[in-house]
This record gives C-alpha cells, sequence and structure tokens, in this order.
C-alpha cells in the first residue's frame, strides 16, 4: 500500500507559500501523492492552482485532488484545458483527478450553478474532457498522459459506483474509516468485474492526522470550523476518527491495508510544514 499526504488547505489561515513547502517536503520524504482538498465558500486554495504550483516545486511526487467538486467548473471544455496544461507541466502519469458531485449547497449558490442538476452537469463534464484530451476538438494543448489524467471518484453512491466503472480507474473514500472501505468496496469490484474491466479499481483512502504534543488541539481547531456546516455530531466524529498520535498513525496503515486498500493518505491539520517530517518519521519512510 502507498502512502501519500495531504495539503493543510482547509486549516485557517494558511499561506500558499507553505503549501508549497509542503509539496517539496512530500517529495523529499518518500510519499507517494501530494493531495488537495476543495470546497468554494472557505478558505481552502483553489485545488488546480495548488497543484499546478506543486507541479512546478516537485519532480516525482503524484497529485491528486481528493476530491474537486467537478460541477462547479461549469465550462468543461475549459475545465479540460486547465488539467491538460497541469498534466503537461507536470509530466506524464503525475496528476490524477478525484471528482465528485458535491455536497454543499452554498459552493452551488455562490457559483451560480444549480444544486439538483450536478449529477447531469457532472456526467456532461466527463464526457466533454474525454472529448478534449483525446484530442477530437482542437483545443490544447494535448495531456502529457495519453488519454488524460486518471480520473477516480468519490461518493458512496450508486452514480459513484456507475462514473467509476464506467469512466474512471477508481474511487476515492474522504475521510474514511476501515468500515467505509469494507462496506463499499466488495459492492464496486462486483460492478467493476461485471462491466468487463480488467484488474481492479484502485481504491484510495484519506483520512485526517496532526502529529506532536498539540496534535489533539490543531485536530479540534481545524476540524470544528471546517465542519461545522454539519453540525456539532459531525464535527465531534471527525475530530474523534483522526489520527493524533504515530501508533494511530501506524496502526490505520496496517489496518486499511488489510482492507485492501491502495493508497492511504494522511491529511494535516496543522499547516506547519514540520507536519510532513513528524509523520514521515512516524512511518518510518
Amino acid at each position: 500500500m502507498e502512502i501519500g499526504i495531504g495539503l493543510p488547505g482547509h486549516v485557517p489561515g494558511v499561506d500558499g507559500r507553505t503549501l508549497v513547502e509542503w509539496a517539496r517536503r512530500a517529495e523529499a520524504r518518500g510519499f507517494s501523492t501530494l493531495s488537495v482538498s476543495d470546497r468554494l465558500v472557505w478558505s481552502t486554495p483553489e485545488p488546480l492552482t495548488a497543484l499546478a504550483a506543486a507541479a512546478g516545486a516537485t519532480e516525482r511526487i503524484k497529485l491528486l485532488t481528493t476530491v474537486l467538486i467537478a460541477p462547479l467548473h461549469n465550462n468543461h471544455a475549459l475545465f479540460a484545458k486547465q488539467t491538460a496544461s497541469i498534466d503537461q507541466l507536470a509530466g506524464a502519469g503525475r496528476l490524477r483527478l478525484g471528482l465528485a458531485p458535491g455536497l454543499r449547497d452554498d459552493d452551488f449558490t455562490e457559483s451560480g450553478v444549480d444544486f439538483s442538476t450536478r449529477g447531469k452537469q457532472f456526467d456532461a463534464l466527463l464526457d466533454r474532457a474525454a472529448e478534449v484530451w483525446g484530442g477530437q476538438t482542437g483545443i490544447g494543448p494535448a495531456p502529457a498522459t495519453d488519454g488524460g489524467p486518471k480520473v477516480l471518484f468519490g461518493g458512496m453512491s450508486p452514480a459513484a459506483i456507475r462514473r467509476v466503472v464506467t469512466k474512471g480507474t477508481g474511487w476515492i473514500a474522504g475521510d474514511a474509516t476501515v468500515a467505509d472501505v469494507e462496506g463499499f468496496a466488495p459492492g464496486l469490484r462486483e460492478a467493476w468485474t461485471a462491466a468487463g474491466r480488467e484488474g481492479e479499481p484502485t481504491i484510495v483512502a484519506s483520512v485526517m492526522y496532526a502529529l506532536g504534543p498539540d496534535a489533539r488541539q490543531s485536530v479540534e481547531k481545524a476540524i470544528s470550523a471546517y465542519y461545522a456546516f454539519g453540525g456539532s455530531e459531525y464535527v465531534d466524529y471527525g475530530i474523534d476518527i483522526a489520527h493524533t498520535t504515530p501508533e494511530s498513525i501506524t496502526a490505520a496503515v496496517a489496518d486499511f491495508e488489510k482492507a485492501g486498500v491502495h493508497e492511504l493518505l494522511f491529511m494535516g491539520n496543522d499547516a506547519n510544514p514540520d507536519q510532513v517530517d513528524l509523520l514521515a518519521d512516524a512511518l518510518g519512510l
């Protein structure tokens, strides 16, 4: 199982140069992937912009959106051009796109995008991007990766399964538990095989973390604000399942690997770049 790390973009007050330093350290310490999350009505950096900066600051580490709220990108040709451009900047095979329809209606309200039809808009974006990436439109640049960046999908709905087996390479379980993976992955694998796909879908899970003497406080500060839209029970749940000790980190790796996860991402909740090294040390990287 590969181990990646997520930028602490949701932490209030984090600045862009700090995120670039995270990217450099993540590559230096041997993490497989650098990921970035997405929300509009928040201070989170725009994911494609953040990954473009990370692509320029690194050479090897894979880049992933976890997950991009795809229907907000309602100029589908421009989205395809933007992502192809990042794929060119990064080099073939480094950029992957984790995409989902989105949960928060305020992100759509502020975008002027209809929340109720986001699924249809999502599917239209995927079709248009495939046309552009495949060279069928004259819109460039051509992606460095043949056919465009690999796409993974978030969510646990029948539509998510449909998108994975027809248009994707795998599934992302955000802020996940082993139980989430064990409950969803078998049905996904069954659908994948039934669709005639070879091999198996890639399973990526992400979890929240912070380390050091103030780890619990860092998680509480970051998650309490970021998850406030879900109510106090949702906030408390997010805090409780976050990993704040080296022992919890290593246990999570063992448990998710046993559940069949191919890559586990630890999402930062403390903006200090030293968190990259603390996590690498805990993992023995």
